[in-house]
């Protein structure tokens, strides 16, 4: 029993400390973390929340508004009917109606009420819903651009990881070589000559290695600057695999930017339509004053209120509204040019993309009939260099040609990789 717990504290302990050492990256995964750490990335949320509060405040225009008033006024010259009533044949009558106070006070509660707008309430939320669309498409086609950065950085850091893989085995056969010349030196079968070559040869590659790791470290400490979490040198990066045909489709962020424009002007246009709609309202008056609302003949503060309605059309603007509709039809049209522009840029870099996909294509399946040949023509070499038939030199150059080609295939194959996903990211597609 005692055995097994040991066992089993073990595996607890080292279990976790394996699957740390090694940490999978995708692009993928780059992408979605830029997206949610870059400084923009909040944006989003902000237009919403403006958004929102547009919202209630236009929604409230259905609701009655409430103002307090207040006034004094002095009149200079009253209406006074004593003059005018003292010549009727009617004792008493001039002296009792008396003259209208020069002096005016009331405090007022105004509430006036809207019935019915012509749709301009429900224009102006349409068109509010639409500037949000705008704002926020905006902001993802911003935010869109990064992959272009994040593209640059995670296939070179693919490509340094290949490279280094591929320099640590050739720095290993180098060594072997210099050990398995060590007997012949000292024989005098070889010459030290030999020796140095390949010795050169081995602090050449310790310095490509050596520069390999400071790109390394600088581009980890840049993506990781563009996805807001660290990246360290255990972090394997995954090659994309893509599979299937590419389409051509366009479904890119800044042409459907361009829709959303379109749309938000012919919200727009509702609204402009609305200005000229009929609209009614009621409204009330709550009053305290001296003399008491039209009661001029009152002389004394009471209460009084009014009540009312009122309808308001604009039946001729001068052809204002025609002219704003005008401009936003040309507003219309050139953004409609500007997709089609950007529509026909992007098809192009499509077929630039393209072509260099089948290219790549090409080069690749070359490049694996060119290792072959450079793989026997190294073995050759290397028999000819130990039957002394050629110099170490000699053997060197057979050497890096087979690494440069294995470097070359390396290289094809991160740049097709590479040059897929760009195709997606011009299209507009999103990868898996």
């Amino acid at each position: 029993m005692r055995r097994r717990e040991l066992i089993f504290i073990v595996v607890l302990f080292f279990v976790p400390v394996l699957l740390n050492a090694q940490k999978i990256l995708t692009l993928k995964e780059c992408y979605d973390r830029a997206m949610t750490a870059n400084a923009l990335a909040g944006e989003k949320t902000g237009y919403s929340d403006i958004s929102r509060l547009k919202d209630e405040n236009l929604v409230k225009g259905w609701l009655p508004t409430l103002d307090a008033n207040g006034s004094f006024i002095y009149n200079s010259s009253v209406l006074d009917l004593s003059s005018v009533l003292g010549s009727l044949p009617i004792p008493g009558i001039a002296g009792a109606i008396k003259p209208l106070p020069n002096e005016q006070y009331k405090v007022t509660v105004d509430i006036n009420q809207v019935i019915y707008d012509g749709g301009a309430i429900k224009g102006a939320r349409a068109l509010e819903k639409a500037d949000l669309l705008v704002n926020q498409k905006q902001t993802e086609t911003d935010l869109y651009k990064l992959r272009g950065q994040i593209n640059n950085f995670y296939f070179n850091l693919l490509l340094l990881a290949r490279q280094k893989e591929l320099l640590n085995n050739y720095l290993e056969i180098i060594k072997k070589r210099i050990e398995s010349m060590q007997s012949g030196i000292n024989n005098g079968v070889t010459l030290k000559s030999d020796e140095d070559v390949l010795t050169s040869e081995k602090i050449n590659i310790e310095q490509q290695l050596a520069e390999n790791e400071i790109r390394n470290t600088s581009f980890l400490k840049i993506l990781s600057d563009l996805t807001g979490k660290e990246i360290d040198s255990s972090t394997e990066f995954m090659l994309p695999v893509l599979s299937g045909e590419l389409s051509n489709e366009l479904s890119h962020p800044e042409l459907q930017l361009f829709d959303l424009r379109k749309e938000q002007l012919a919200a727009g246009m509702k609204v402009i339509d609305s200005k000229r709609m009929p609209k009614a309202f009621g409204f009330a008056t709550f009053g305290y004053g001296n003399p008491p609302g039209a009661n001029f003949f009152k002389n004394e503060f009471a209460p009084y209120y009014v009540l009312g309605a009122n309808i308001k059309w604009n039946i001729f603007d001068w052809n204002k509204t025609k002219n704003e509709k005008q401009i936003i039809s040309f507003q219309q049209s050139i953004i409609e040019n500007r997709k089609n522009d950007l529509s026909d840029n992007l098809k192009r870099l499509l077929e630039s993309k393209y072509s260099e996909i089948e290219s790549l294509k090409a080069l690749i399946e070359t490049d694996s009939e060119l290792i072959i040949l450079r793989k026997r023509i190294t073995a050759s070499s290397e028999s000819q260099y130990q039957n002394g038939t050629i110099t170490a030199t000699e053997y060197l150059n057979e050497l890096n040609s087979e690494r440069q080609a294995m470097i070359n295939i390396e290289i094809h194959k991160i740049n097709l990789s590479m040059a897929r996903i760009e195709y997606l990211n011009i299209s507009g597609q999103e990868i898996e």
